[in-house]
């Protein structure tokens, strides 16, 4: 019997969602809500206002009365959270409660992305490697950690914070006017109430998602993820300029470390403190001299990587999410691709500040057939044609044998895409390909 279902987000992520859905004999009818104009084109749209993760007890609630009635009206057997806002509101708690299955953690499980400092106690009782790290709510008290530290510190935003709420300061003295700014200005809001203050790591980053129904582990590809705006991890961090997979500097043992010592015994650290997580886990991690060490957990695809990831899926998406929904994950074949992929993201102009929407979109019907192009802040104009709607625009997704390759196809497909402001990292799995020519 064909199951229906609602994916609840708008981005780049849940456009690689809905498009890998699509290509599952399990799928009826799929609708996004409340998606945007590149998803529209393979689902039916519902409009939908997503709060922060923030947000009060009753806006939290009125949000999935909201869903709950989207998922009745559409006849949805399976409600897909892909958003981690929805998740640290409970989303997937409330639609279990009115008998919709839903794929993701429940808002306890959750905790381990929306907050740092729930994060970094787990990792600290289990023996999780991670930085060294403190947490404050005085300012005072903060500033005088860093005063401390013999070494460079990174400032981070308790709460979700739309990607950005990661500081790195380029000196103590910018360190602590970043702590004035989040602590006694408030220029994170609620998300900053708290601060996470850990010594800055150095080595190159990877991320490393894995399904779980709870129990059972299924690694993904590891995948590394470009942050900051420019050429070089220069200018300030961003949700994610591009990502290319498979790391080639990293190593079997590292590899085995992280997936054993970091995502496994994640899971079993959760379910022995009494918290079951399902669905997606995603520790990013920082590769050091000393070994990988963990700077962030998240309960959901990442994005950019899920654009990266996605293509390389070789078995069934909707399969593996009711497999992890309902604990049956051991009984699924996942086969990934060995082929090298690498997604380029292009944003608007002035990203990740102030920016302008509405720019016409150009060359969409010149990109290889080969080429996944997905939409992350598009909407129609009313000539039917693509408008930029966001900060991040599109995700150029490209496969091949070799990274250099696969650089080279998004490369030059990206190059066919026009609009005006349009930005992108040149960059994106260069030192991948330095690494395996």
């Amino acid at each position: 019997m064909a199951t229906n279902v609602l994916l609840i987000g708008s981005g780049g992520r849940e456009h690689a969602i809905a498009w890998k859905l699509r290509q599952s004999p399990l799928l009826g009818e799929l609708t996004i809500a409340p998606g945007n104009a590149g998803v529209g084109q393979i689902a039916d749209l519902a409009e939908l206002s997503v709060p922060n993760a923030h947000a009060s007890d009753a806006e939290a609630a009125a949000f999935g009365d909201a869903v709950i009635a989207i998922a009745r009206e559409r006849r949805a057997d399976f409600v897909i959270v892909a958003q981690d806002d929805p998740l640290a509101l409970g989303l997937v708690d409330m639609l279990e409660a009115a008998g919709i299955r839903a794929f993701g953690p429940t808002k306890a499980a959750a905790q381990i992305e929306a907050s740092k400092a729930f994060a970094k106690d787990l990792m600290r009782r289990h023996r999780i490697p991670m930085s060294e790290s403190a947490r404050f709510d005085d300012f005072e008290a903060a500033r005088a950690y860093i005063e401390s530290r013999a070494c460079d510190v990174v400032v981070k935003a308790d709460g979700l914070f739309v990607g950005k709420g990661t500081v790195v300061p380029g000196s103590r003295a910018e360190a602590i006017d970043v702590l004035r700014s989040i602590l006694v200005e408030g220029e994170m809001g609620a998300a900053g109430r708290t601060v996470v203050i850990e010594d800055m790591l150095s080595g190159p980053e990877t991320s490393a998602m894995a399904f779980t129904d709870g129990e059972t582990v299924v690694h993904m590809p590891f995948s590394c993820d470009h942050k900051a705006i420019f050429d070089g991890n220069r200018g300030p961090n961003t949700g994610g300029m591009g990502v290319y997979s498979p790391p080639g500097w990293l190593t079997p043992t590292d590899a085995d470390f992280i997936r054993k010592k970091v995502t496994e015994e994640a899971v079993r650290a959760m379910a022995a403190d009494g918290v079951l997580f399902r669905g997606i886990l995603y520790p990013g991690l920082f590769v050091t001299a000393d070994g990988p060490r963990v700077i962030e957990f998240n309960a959901r695809f990442g994005d950019p990587e899920a654009e990266c990831l996605l293509p390389l899926l070789e078995s069934d998406l909707l399969e593996i999410m009711l497999a992890c929904t309902d604990g049956t994950l051991d009984r699924v074949d996942v086969r990934w691709s060995d082929q090298a992929s690498v997604t380029v993201m292009v944003a608007s102009g002035g990203y990740p500040g102030p920016y302008e929407r509405g720019k016409r979109i150009d060359g969409l019907d010149a990109v290889d057939s080969d080429v996944v192009v997905f939409h992350a802040g598009t909407k129609r104009g009313d000539d039917g044609s693509f408008l930029t709607n966001g900060g991040r625009v599109l995700g150029i997704a490209a496969l091949a044998p070799t990274m250099e390759a696969a650089r080279a196809k998004a490369y030059a497909n990206v190059k066919r895409i026009r609009f005006d402001g349009m930005q992108y990292r040149t960059d994106i799995g260069a030192s991948a390909a330095a690494v395996t020519a």
